[in-house]
């Protein structure tokens, strides 16, 4: 049995760590639910809030949304580096108080305007205490038992993810959309409480680097305009000019980053990173799985609603079973990969999601029959999540050094929020005004296509146990 006090791994300051870490993962997952409620919650309060500021048009409301959406997406990065330079705890405390101010501010907003300023200051909050909470965790737990807790911090998020529009639907018809923010204060006052109880601070040795203001001015302009052109492509259309001028701009504005990263001695994101294989992979393969599970997820409540004309809550709790499946499945496969290495669970589930696609693609139909055409497909792509989806954010960081947890995570959870703006987008093209079950087919094929990609780009990740031993080893040698 190991010393409860024991020096953190190389690149961390000394720290003495508890007897159990499962309290510091609860206080820091708490808040990672919320802000993953948060993300989709809205997605039911959306047309309360229209008939609830009827004097502003739908393109001004959807900021409400969208806002949200491009700053998280911005953020992420800068926020991961923030917290490896400044301190983990300090950022996630920082991020978390922020956040639930932001939501008091929302739920008391008496007009759009203010409204949008504080869904903003929320998103600044999500993103700064998103990567700080990862590397809690991650310095929280000893090596041997990250695989199972990272993977339950991923379920978490995703599950928060998937209850937040059944959850808020009730609340909502309970209380107004206010309650669509107040949802957030309970909980979130514990883990504050908690957190600053129990997290102990720690940061990256290179906190005595400057940090790279020049970078970080790159990376928001490159991904704000990319995730700008993505949420406003079903105003302005696919072959919009100004479309084009913003993702082309912002991934021409990327690349000057990587040209800048490449020069400067301490930049925002240290592109060695990506010189191991197996994060590339990881990146790739988030990126793509971020994008289908978004596909699947709002289309779920779109089909019901659209063609088998349930009521928004009903097709909120029709939607559960599946995402309920993802704790479970995720305990179980964080177990497994903490001896074989997370590829082949990866693969598998990624297949297994496929074929919910498959399934949703030929078996319902215009008649309602939620146990025989609707259920076994849900539960298909609640397996399939719960297997990859953790997995992924535990696998990008598995072969990080400490010192880097907090913008390797940051990293990979920015481009799976890139391919949840390009998720939604695409399905709102699609099928966003349609009542046709032919358009919902097409969706359902392109997720089948998808998920199968996501199978293929997961084959070169290697986090076996030995593997991690002996890069840690080639560190520690070199």
């Amino acid at each position: 049995m190991s010393d409860p006090a024991r020096s953190a791994a190389p690149g961390l300051a000394p720290v003495t760590l508890p007897a159990s870490p499962w309290p510091i993962f609860l206080m820091a997952s708490i808040a990672v639910f919320l802000i993953s409620i948060d993300a989709t919650v809205l997605y039911v309060a959306f047309p309360v809030l229209t008939r609830a500021f009827p004097g502003t048009n739908t393109e001004d409301l959807s900021w409400v949304l969208n806002a949200y959406t491009v700053v998280y997406a911005v953020l992420l990065v800068p926020a991961g580096r923030l917290a490896d330079l400044y301190g983990r705890r300090r950022m996630f405390l920082t991020g978390l108080s922020l956040f639930l101010l932001a939501s008091l501010g929302c739920g008391l907003s008496g007009g759009v305007s203010l409204l949008i300023v504080f869904r903003v200051l929320q998103a600044v909050g999500a993103a700064l205490l998103m990567p700080a909470s990862l590397a809690v965790v991650l310095g929280a737990f000893p090596p041997e038992r990250r695989a199972i807790a990272v993977s339950l911090w991923g379920a978490l998020s995703g599950l928060g993810a998937a209850v937040g529009p059944s959850v808020g639907s009730w609340l909502i018809g309970v209380g107004g959309w206010p309650w669509a923010f107040y949802i957030n204060l309970p909980l979130g006052l514990i883990s504050v409480w908690g957190a600053a109880r129990l997290i102990q601070e720690s940061r990256s040795p290179e906190r005595a680097a400057p940090l790279d203001l020049i970078g970080v001015l790159l990376l928001i302009v490159g991904v704000g305009a990319v995730a700008l052109g993505l949420v406003r492509s079903d105003q302005w259309g696919w072959l919009s000019p100004a479309l084009y001028a913003c993702l082309l701009g912002g991934l021409a504005v990327l690349g000057l980053f990587v040209v800048w990263a490449r020069r400067t001695p301490y930049p925002a994101i240290d592109l060695t990173l990506f010189r191991n294989r197996t994060y590339r992979a990881v990146n790739l393969a988030t990126f793509v799985f971020g994008t289908v599970f978004a596909m699947m997820f709002f289309s779920f409540f779109l089909f019901m609603t659209a063609i088998w004309k349930f009521p928004l809550g009903t097709a909120g709790l029709a939607a559960m079973p599946g995402p309920l499946l993802v704790i479970p499945v995720s305990v179980i496969t964080g177990r497994i990969a903490s001896r074989l290495g997370h590829r082949t669970l990866m693969v598998l589930g990624a297949l297994v999601f496929a074929a919910g696609a498959v399934w949703f693609t030929f078996m319902p139909t215009l008649h309602p029959d939620y146990l025989g055409h609707w259920l076994p497909g849900t539960l298909l792509t609640g397996i399939g999540t719960g297997m990859v989806l953790p997995s992924l954010s535990a696998a990008a960081v598995s072969g990080l050094m400490p010192s880097r947890f907090g913008i390797g995570s940051a990293v990979n959870q920015a481009i799976r929020q890139i391919g949840t703006v390009m998720g939604v987008a695409i399905t709102v093209a699609l099928v966003g005004q349609a009542h046709d079950l032919e358009q919902f087919r097409i969706l359902f094929r392109i997720e089948i296509a998808l998920a199968v990609l996501t199978a293929l780009l997961c084959l070169p990740i290697d986090t076996r146990p030995a593997t991690l031993s002996r890069a840690a080893s080639n560190v520690q040698n070199s």
